[in-house]
C-alpha cells in the first residue's frame, strides 16, 4: 500500500496512554519528530491546525490526523494504538483507539487525497481493524498494513497463536 511504503517499526506505537485528544496529538507529534528529525512543535502545529477545522476521526474508533507541510520532501506515516481509547469527537461517537498520522509534503498535495482514500478503503475492512487492535508487536502491525488482504485474501490475526482468517 502506497501510504505505508516508508513506514517502519519505529513509526508504530502500541498502547500509548494519553489523557485526551490534545494529549494524544502532542505525544504523536513527539514520536514522529523523534523518528524523523522534524521539530515536534511544527508537527503538532500542523496536525492541530487541521484538527481545529473539524475532527479527523472517521468512525469505528479510527482517526487520521494529518498535515500538509512545506518542511518535508516525502510523506511520513505513523500508526498508533491508544489505550485506553480517547474522545476525538467522532461522527459515530465511538472513542478512538487506532490513529494513522499522515504528514504530506505541501509540494505533493495533489497525491494526498488519493493516498487518504486508499487508507480509508483499508480501514473499512473489519478484519483489518480487528487485527490492528489485537497486534502484539509493530512487526504484526506491519504485516497487516502491508498485506493485500484488505482487498483480496487474508490477514494475520491472533487467537491462541498466529493464524490467517479469510476475508469474506
Amino acid at each position: 500500500m502506497m501510504i505505508f511504503r516508508n513506514l517502519s517499526e519505529e513509526h508504530i506505537t502500541l498502547d500509548l496512554a494519553t489523557k485526551g485528544k490534545h494529549s494524544a496529538l502532542s505525544k504523536l507529534a513527539i514520536v514522529i519528530a523523534r523518528t524523523t528529525g522534524l521539530d515536534d512543535r511544527v508537527v503538532l502545529r500542523g496536525i492541530w491546525r487541521r484538527e481545529r477545522l473539524g475532527s479527523t476521526a472517521i468512525g469505528r474508533g479510527i482517526a487520521v490526523p494529518h498535515a500538509l507541510l512545506r518542511s518535508i520532501s516525502s510523506p511520513v506515516a505513523s500508526f498508533t494504538r491508544l489505550a485506553p481509547p480517547v474522545d476525538f469527537t467522532s461522527p459515530d461517537l465511538v472513542p478512538v483507539d487506532l490513529v494513522f498520522t499522515l504528514l504530506w509534503p505541501r509540494s505533493e498535495a495533489r497525491t494526498f487525497l488519493p493516498a487518504l482514500s486508499q487508507l480509508f478503503r483499508l480501514v473499512r475492512a473489519p478484519l483489518i481493524r480487528e487485527g490492528l487492535r489485537l497486534a502484539r508487536s509493530p512487526d504484526e502491525v506491519m504485516a497487516i498494513l502491508r498485506s493485500d488482504a484488505w482487498s483480496i485474501d487474508e490477514i494475520p490475526t491472533r487467537t491462541n497463536g498466529a493464524r490467517s482468517v479469510a476475508v469474506r
